[in-house]
């Protein structure tokens, strides 16, 4: 059988979406020799990261949850000079400069949206763009990401002040003058509250349920780091010991209101944010539990207690779709149920990079993802028995890659995975198959030569440019 891909030098793969995950499916296709077209509907690259993308979730207070040292995508570290953990602003030049050094903006179409794509009979990719022209491709690699749809409870009731949904949300002078209350403490929800505690009148947030605080830095590392580089004790252990460190570092939570975690810890997303801790001390914000209803001026919460407000911003999430192909996923809770979180079990050749939830940095998964799309594709390719062989893991393998971790049983934690647990997986296929793992160095001889003659030889921090 001959090689399938096309055909007078014409691209084959279609990348939709030039945020991160994007452009790390674009590095890793190029690197293997593999031809791909983009297509982004935003004027430049950065998906979420760009706070001027329409309909972007981004904030001005908004940093990277995880730190400098462990977030960059492979070989090509965030610069030195960034803090442990950069804002928005820093983290989308660094995304800027990542497709400048590795020549990634030649191959993108901007300001062009992907309407839909069908599957044909010979299992290919017809994909029709917002104009209406459409291009058939062998492949396409979704990463348009997940953080776009606002998920808004339903609450009964009429209210008479303002709702919205904090990805409206832009900045903190938006609260003045007035009394505001935060729905939701995921980490979002928690960096906004206390953008509330500085600028509202007065101000609230709303919790379901209590959750553990990890500091951003642990005996003066950043937290993600100290975890890390430290042994990789049983996971019963770990949570003795991060208990015990908890203890010293932040002490008993119930004196500032909160409620007390009804999950061990790591069984859902802890908030990387001693910050909020800092406004509950100082009685800049308050702790209200769920909404009951509304009743016109004020909120009614489920322990009977009433607040007047004047506004109420959710940070519940977001409903994840692939709207120009929602039907060629299998959804359960809202998430689409895929191989590795990759490798679209049903319909060859669709693949997800983003659509997945985990304890670690999003651009170093991103890299593993994108790698192990581009080693099945050249395989396929050459029509190899590693290709046939990883076909029947697509369809058969279905690995607990939760870590030993009884997540709580939430919409949110469908498809969460346990990162280290996820690494260590992949790297046993790569053993068992075949195929070559993702090394330290694979892609600085990619890097251009104006980056390549300003990059350290040791560390090789990135260097943005304007």
């Amino acid at each position: 059988m001959s090689a399938i891909f096309t055909i007078n030098n014409e691209p084959f793969v279609c990348i939709i979406g030039a945020g991160p995950g994007g452009l790390s499916a674009a590095r890793a296709l190029k690197s293997q020799g593999i031809q791909y077209e983009q297509f982004e509907r935003h004027s430049d690259v950065g998906g979420v990261w760009d706070i001027n993308n329409v309909g972007s979730p981004m904030y001005e207070s908004a940093h990277f949850i995880s730190s400098r040292a462990m977030s960059g995508f492979s070989d090509f570290p965030m610069p030195v000079e960034y803090p442990d953990y950069p804002n928005n602003q820093q983290i989308l030049a660094y995304v800027r400069s990542f497709a400048q050094a590795f020549d990634l903006y030649k191959h993108i179409n901007f300001g062009v949206s992907v309407k839909s794509i069908q599957k044909t009979e010979n299992n290919r990719w017809v994909v029709t763009l917002d104009n209406m022209k459409s291009q058939t491709y062998d492949a396409v690699i979704c990463a348009t990401g997940c953080n776009w749809d606002a998920n808004l409870p339903e609450i009964q009731g009429s209210f008479n002040g303002e709702i919205r949904h904090s990805v409206t949300y832009k900045r903190g002078d938006e609260f003045k003058n007035k009394r505001v209350m935060i729905v939701g403490a995921g980490n979002s929800g928690a960096d906004i509250s206390c953008d509330a505690a500085i600028y509202a009148d007065k101000a609230f947030i709303s919790m379901r349920r209590g959750y553990h605080f990890i500091p951003k830095h642990i005996f003066g590392v950043p937290a993600d780091e100290f975890s890390e580089k430290g042994p990789h004790f049983p996971l019963w252990l770990q949570q003795q010991l991060f208990k015990v460190i908890l203890k010293f570092n932040v002490g008993k939570l119930s004196r500032f209101g909160l409620p007390k975690p009804d999950h061990k810890l790591f069984e859902s997303h802890p908030l990387m944010n001693t910050q909020l801790l800092h406004y509950l001390q100082h009685g800049d914000i308050s702790v209200r539990p769920d909404i009951d209803y509304y009743d016109g001026d004020e909120v009614v919460f489920k322990n009977g207690h009433r607040e007047k407000l004047d506004l109420v911003l959710y940070a519940t999430g977001y409903k994840w779709s692939v709207k120009y192909g929602d039907e060629y996923f299998e959804w359960q809770s809202g998430r689409p149920q895929m191989y590795l979180s990759i490798f679209n079990r049903k319909h060859k050749n669709l693949f997800g990079i983003g659509y997945i939830e985990t304890n670690s940095s999003a651009f170093k998964l991103f890299d593993m993802q994108a790698h192990l799309i581009a080693s099945y594709l050249r395989e396929q390719n050459a029509n190899s028995e590693k290709f046939h062989q990883f076909n029947e893991l697509i369809a058969n393998d279905y690995p607990d890659l939760s870590g030993g971790v009884n997540f709580i049983k939430t919409q949110r934690h469908a498809v969460y995975l346990e990162a280290y647990a996820l690494k260590i997986y992949i790297s046993k296929i790569y053993k068992h198959i075949g195929f070559p793992a993702l090394k330290k160095g694979d892609y600085i001889p990619m890097l251009n030569s104006q980056y390549q003659s300003s990059v350290e030889p040791n560390s090789r921090p990135a260097t943005i440019r304007g």
